[in-house]
């Protein structure tokens, strides 16, 4: 099996407001500067109006620091929009792209979704890209199919390991409390690293990290981080408080 590097990412979604994220932020980089060399990534996507102060915060530590969506343009007339450059320029070295409340709550495709990945790539950050089914496609057995077009259509062409990170998040797993089971979740991985080989090749596939984005917490991380597969965690909830974040780290 080819050694992939374990990333623990976190999404802070619309949570926290200054005094918030640099207490996170500080309290993080105060245990991985403790910890010494680890055997995992940690990176951590806090709002927009975060990522400096963060910056700052866990400068030194080794922690990366993500955006949680960029614009497929490198600037002009999208209010409200942040480009991948304006990310890279502040300190940024990944972006989340089509998480599945982007894609509900603002309508994005595939194709949007793979032209934000293209514009992150493009400015030298990591895509993380997210795909998963909802519980209504999961109920009526289509889990593998949507994941299997999501590969297709949202992740660029000329992708490779450097430059892409897949997290299958499934969607009624998120904030809900429910999982899959580890059975279940090591088919989902194995199927799109599959999916991944038909896009940019067995080589780059075998070393493409995915993670698991259903609710992955101190509980279930052994469990979830030790399948064949499962590559790290995108994690919400867990990642809002230092120590659960560092519990699910220190589970691998």
């Amino acid at each position: 099996m080819t050694a992939r590097r374990i990333l623990i990412a976190g999404n802070w979604k619309m949570n926290g407001l200054s005094a918030d994220g640099v207490a996170l932020a500080s309290g993080l980089a105060d245990k991985m500067k403790s910890a010494g060399a680890v055997n995992f990534e940690m990176l951590v996507c806090p709002p927009t109006t975060l990522i400096s102060k963060v910056a700052d915060a866990i400068s030194g530590s080794g922690i990366q620091l993500g955006g949680q969506d960029c614009h497929m343009n490198e600037k002009g007339a999208h209010t409200g929009d942040t480009s991948a450059v304006m990310l890279k320029d502040i300190g940024c070295a990944y972006a989340l792209v089509g998480h599945s409340e982007r894609r509900t709550d603002h309508g994005e495709t595939d194709a949007v979704v793979a032209a934000k990945a293209a514009a992150a790539q493009g400015q030298g950050l990591v895509a993380v890209v997210c795909i998963g089914e909802t519980e209504a496609q999961r109920d009526a057995g289509k889990t593998l199919d949507v994941n299997g077009s999501q590969i297709a259509g949202s992740v660029p062409d000329g992708s490779t390991a450097a430059n892409t990170v897949i997290a299958y998040e499934p969607v009624w797993a998120i904030g809900t409390g429910r999982t899959p089971t580890s059975a279940e979740v090591q088919d989902v991985h194995a199927f799109i690293r599959g999916e991944l080989v038909k896009k940019i090749g067995a080589d780059e596939a075998a070393k493409t990290r995915i993670l698991y984005g259903g609710s992955m917490n101190p509980k279930n991380a052994k469990e979830l981080l030790a399948l064949a597969d499962v590559d790290g965690g995108l994690i919400g909830g867990a990642s809002l408080k230092v120590d659960d974040f560092w519990a699910v780290a220190q589970s691998i």
